[in-house]
């Protein structure tokens, strides 16, 4: 048994409707080019074409989850961060757009500092920020920590497939414990959800993303108090740590590494104008 592309691609953006999720005709197209290959082209100017059996089924188990608001980076186990394609697991935080916002303001700060630098991502997860970097500075050399060895797997497999294999080291560590030296640049996006918040997150935040990626103590500011004990001594001389923030802790976040000895250089806002991510020196 066959069906037509615009069949199916009526009933999964109804059901994903159903389903509550908000872009449902975008995610159906997504998930149904991944499922038979094709473009999106395709889907437009053969719209009335037959799918096989087989990617017609992958795609409505696709949908299915989708529906239950399974994210389609989760589905796919795949996510595109700043033009580079990068593996998503269980045990990664899922890369969102808000912090592309981090590495524009990191290679501000790069922007006058050594042709070679150094670069140390504390929390590296997928290992986008650190990967990233190395795709936008070919000279850079970089390290990246995570507690969770399943994300220092990935993190590893990125690197590998990406190509930065040999200028990018994963160590399995809670923040700067497996990494000796010094570094020009340190970035990290750190859990910096509030315990209490939990209940208004998003189904697909709260039910896939790794708790240990998201929640940052009563008040979202433990991990940030463990980067501020530890940042100074991991900073070269005209450092700079970067750090992604939540969009109403800007004044907690800066009071903290002030009070902890850091002067504050620079800050970023995101697409929606909120403050994102801020830069400090030692």
């Amino acid at each position: 048994m066959t069906d037509r592309i615009d069949v199916l691609l009526a009933d999964a953006t109804e059901t994903l409707r159903r389903g509550g999720v908000a872009d449902a005709a975008a995610d159906a197209r997504i998930l149904l080019c991944a499922a038979t290959g094709l473009g999106r082209l395709d889907l437009l100017t053969r719209s009335d074409a037959a799918v096989s059996g087989a990617d017609a089924g992958r795609f409505r188990a696709w949908i299915a989850r989708r529906a239950k608001r399974e994210p389609v980076s989760r589905i796919l186990a795949r996510r595109e961060f700043r033009s580079l394609d990068f593996e998503v697991s269980s045990d990664t935080l899922d890369p969102r757009p808000d912090s592309e916002t981090l590495v524009e303001l990191a290679l501000d700060m790069l922007a006058s500092g050594p042709d070679a630098p150094r670069i140390l991502d504390l929390g590296t997860g997928t290992g986008c920020l650190l990967l990233s970097l190395l795709d936008e500075i070919p000279a850079a050399t970089g390290v990246g920590t995570d507690i969770s060895p399943g994300a220092c797997a990935v993190a590893r497999r990125n690197a590998d497939r990406l190509g930065f294999a040999g200028r990018a080291r994963f160590f399995e560590g809670n923040w700067a414990e497996p990494v000796d030296g010094t570094f020009d640049l340190v970035v990290s996006n750190p859990p910096y959800i509030a315990a209490a918040e939990k209940s208004s997150l998003e189904p697909e935040v709260a039910a896939f993303d790794p708790e240990t990626a998201l929640f940052g103590g009563d008040d979202g500011l433990d991990a940030y108090r463990e980067i501020a004990a530890a940042g100074a001594s991991l900073l070269a001389p005209g450092g700079t740590l970067v750090l992604e923030i939540g969009h109403r802790q800007e004044a907690a976040v800066s009071d903290l590494f002030r009070n902890a000895g850091y002067r504050q250089v620079a800050r970023r806002d995101d697409l929606g104008g909120r403050p994102r991510s801020l830069a400090f020196g030692a």
